[in-house]
């Protein structure tokens, strides 16, 4: 049997999908490693976590207080995307494993001060690209590599966000100082897998994109619950038992392209396209690999 290391994991941000995570690894991976502390700048939000994973759990609202303690082994970074350089930083610099969800950051820069922190520590770190656990992906990836279809020549990707609003343009993610783009804070899923499965990195790149459908001039303190439009289609109040933000999706300050298409040249000639849309009446994602010998295809069709 392999003697693996029990870790004492701390978490940074404790929102909808940190909680999700945190239950997963406490539960499937109790004999692997325990949730000992949970930073989050919102009270609430660690209430919750001492709830799920017990009162004698450190909890604070300052990060940094969290990267000092001696009884955490690694930390995971599940805050939004823009604090994510400082909270990486601070973790590497503290002797700490580095879990990171994607995006690594929101600009090249800052991704190169936590890369360049990282290579100084010498400690673990890893990305949150979950897609490549998928069997689906898998299987696929095995598929390329043992040349089921010959040599990979075009790669196309499809990706319907029907319930975009959901969980995008009700909060900080529909705003361009916070995420650059969502071609970033959700395609990167899919620009991993491109790259992974057929083993080949981008050389070029062109991509447009434009705001068709969300933003407006609604008031940016417009909250669904207090919207007199009782009829709106886009009117959130709760995501499968989720609670989530409900700011007007169609509010002032939306500003972040919800229409984008990308096309790619792959370093061995490789051609890929990328085509994403968050106001589509349905959620639909699709990948096909075409090669030499024949063709893979890939449809899912749930977040």
């Amino acid at each position: 049997m392999i003697n693996k290391k029990f870790v004492r994991l701390g978490l940074i941000g404790y929102g909808n999908r940190a909680a999700q995570l945190g239950q997963i690894w406490a539960q499937d991976e109790s004999d692997r490693c325990a949730i000992v502390a949970v930073a989050d700048n919102r009270p609430k939000r660690l209430e919750i976590a001492r709830e799920k994973h017990g009162s004698d759990i450190f909890t604070t609202t300052d990060y940094r207080e969290l990267t000092k303690r001696s009884d955490v082994d690694a930390v995971a970074v599940l805050s939004p995307d823009f604090m994510h350089e400082q909270q990486a930083v601070a973790v590497l610099r503290a002797g700490k494993d580095l879990f990171c969800e994607k995006p690594l950051s929101i600009s090249v820069e800052s991704c190169d001060k936590i890369l360049t922190e990282w290579q100084k520590s010498k400690r673990k770190f890893m990305m949150g690209f979950n897609l490549r656990y998928g069997n689906i992906y898998r299987v696929m990836k095995d598929m390329v590599d043992r040349k089921m279809i010959g040599d990979v020549k075009a790669a196309w990707v499809r990706h319907f966000v029907g319930t975009g609003s959901e969980w995008y343009y009700h909060h900080w993610m529909s705003v361009r100082k916070n995420v650059t783009s969502l071609l970033l804070q959700k395609a990167s899923h899919d620009f991993d897998i491109i790259h992974w499965i057929t083993g080949q990195w981008t050389k070029k790149v062109s991509a447009f994109g434009s705001l068709d459908f969300f933003g407006g001039n609604k008031p940016n303190n417009l909250r669904c619950v207090n919207c007199k439009d009782r009829n709106c289609v886009e009117r959130l109040t709760e995501l499968w038992g989720m609670k989530k933000d409900t700011q007007c999706v169609f509010r002032k300050e939306v500003d972040v392209e919800d229409n984008s298409v990308v096309i790619m040249e792959l370093e061995n000639g490789i051609k890929a396209s990328y085509q994403q849309c968050h106001f589509a009446p349905d959620y639909f994602r699709n990948y096909t690999f075409i090669g030499t010998e024949g063709r893979i295809e890939e449809v899912k069709t749930e977040p």
